[in-house]
């Protein structure tokens, strides 16, 4: 607009001043000559003027085309910045999905139990009901081709003593150099009770001989190292340094424990396993007189396969329950099982557990358990099973008079499940 304004001002003022020129002329031939030529100039002024105001339009119009397009550029660089950083948030968020696992596993059974007390009959922990004895949830994280991180929480509610626990099983930072040299930091399986759980295949119908007697624990904090030796894996290890006094309890003490393990595998499914523990089971603490040192000696020979299981452990233990007395004491034990496919999704096992819980102080403390069942897999990470267990307990008691022996008989029959995703 203001540059139509300055054309048009620039034309009247050429105008003006050409009429004003030619005023002075007295003749009218002169005149009129004059007046034709300042006609011709005042066209072809309008002529220039015209061709100017057109290319003052067209440098208007390309002026106005370079700023749409630099609008339209510009609105195009922040739509692509826009994009490429929600493609960068969409890949952390696609490789936080990929690089990280939840997983669970739940041990649930439905039973009636008959306990009786040779001393006073039938015990409060007879009866049917519900029990889900665990609930593992496990998120494992990895970093990069070395190293993970894994957190499990261990749920458990039982209902003889009406209590709900929630609490960490395990929690550890895991570098693998090696397939031979796997490193665990926290608190992570031991080297015996999940090694045996493997083979054994029924950990959700019963924890096996030293997890169920309480001569182990399955977890505890401190420093791991395990893997496989050679390329066909024919060796196999593991070692703890730990706290001694399980995972549910991080305390510390003045020294540490060790357990440990090395598996042979002659050949594919079969594993011949040998292992020990030593250590003050947590309880050296400041203030406190630690007389003993518990130690245990482990055996394993098992075959695992999915048509078959046959296996036999066995354990000797020393003052595991005297670390804090002057006395000592001797344990041991043993367990056997087999499980054999009958069908397409159905087995039959069975297992027999007899142990010597005090060899010294009290050579009447015995126990003997035994099971029969048959498995159903129902789908894929289901499985239920009717089981049978039989489980009798003998001690030494003083009283009443005269000292005697006294046993627990407990008899349970229901059906057990494993959940697992």
């Amino acid at each position: 607009m203001r540059s139509k304004l300055l054309v048009v001002a620039i034309a009247a003022g050429l105008g003006f001043s050409s009429l004003v020129s030619a005023a002075p002329a007295t003749k009218t031939t002169k005149a009129s000559a004059t007046s034709a030529t300042t006609n011709a100039e005042i066209e072809m002024l309008k002529a220039q003027l015209a061709a100017m105001q057109s290319k003052i339009d067209e440098l208007e119009q390309r002026t106005d085309a370079q700023s749409e397009i630099n609008v339209s550029t510009g609105q195009a660089i922040e739509k692509v910045q826009a994009s490429a950083t929600n493609d960068k948030k969409l890949a952390k968020l696609e490789k936080l999905v990929n690089d990280t696992t939840l997983s669970g596993k739940m041990y649930v059974d439905f039973t009636n139990i008959d306990q009786k007390n040779s001393d006073s009959g039938k015990t409060a922990a007879s009866g049917t009901g519900l029990d889900v004895k665990r609930f593992y949830l496990s998120v494992t994280h990895q970093f990069d081709d070395i190293w993970s991180a894994n957190l499990t929480t261990d749920f458990n509610y039982v209902g003889s003593d009406g209590e709900t626990n929630l609490f960490v099983k395990k929690a550890y930072v895991q570098g693998k150099f090696d397939q031979a040299a796997v490193l665990r930091l926290g608190s992570a399986d031991m080297p015996w009770i999940p090694f045996v759980e493997n083979y054994y295949g029924f950990r959700y119908v019963e924890n096996t001989l030293i997890d169920r007697l309480k001569y182990g624990n399955s977890a505890d904090w401190g420093i791991h190292l395990g893997g496989d030796i050679g390329q066909s894996k024919s060796v196999n290890y593991a070692v703890s340094v730990v706290n001694g006094n399980g995972y549910k309890n991080p305390s510390r003490s003045k020294g540490v424990d060790v357990e440990g393990r090395v598996g042979f595998v002659p050949f594919e499914n079969t594993v011949i396993a040998l292992g020990g523990y030593s250590g003050k089971l947590g309880k050296d603490v400041q203030g406190v007189a630690s007389t003993n040192t518990a130690t245990r000696g482990d055996v394993l020979i098992a075959y695992a396969s999915k048509q078959f299981r046959l296996g036999a452990e066995y354990f000797t233990a020393s003052n595991w329950n005297n670390v804090l007395t002057p006395f000592k004491d001797k344990a041991d034990g043993y367990s056997v099982w087999g499980s054999v496919a009958v069908a397409d999704g159905v087995s039959l096992f069975a297992r027999y557990d007899n142990a010597k819980l005090s060899k010294d102080l009290d050579r009447d403390a015995k126990d003997s358990y035994y099971n029969a069942g048959v498995e159903f897999q129902i789908t894929k990470g289901f499985k239920l099973a009717g089981v049978w267990k039989h489980e009798k307990a003998d001690k030494s008691v003083a009283a009443p008079v005269p000292a005697h022996v006294q046993n627990v008989k407990t008899n349970e029959i229901g059906v057990f499940g494993e959940v697992a995703f």
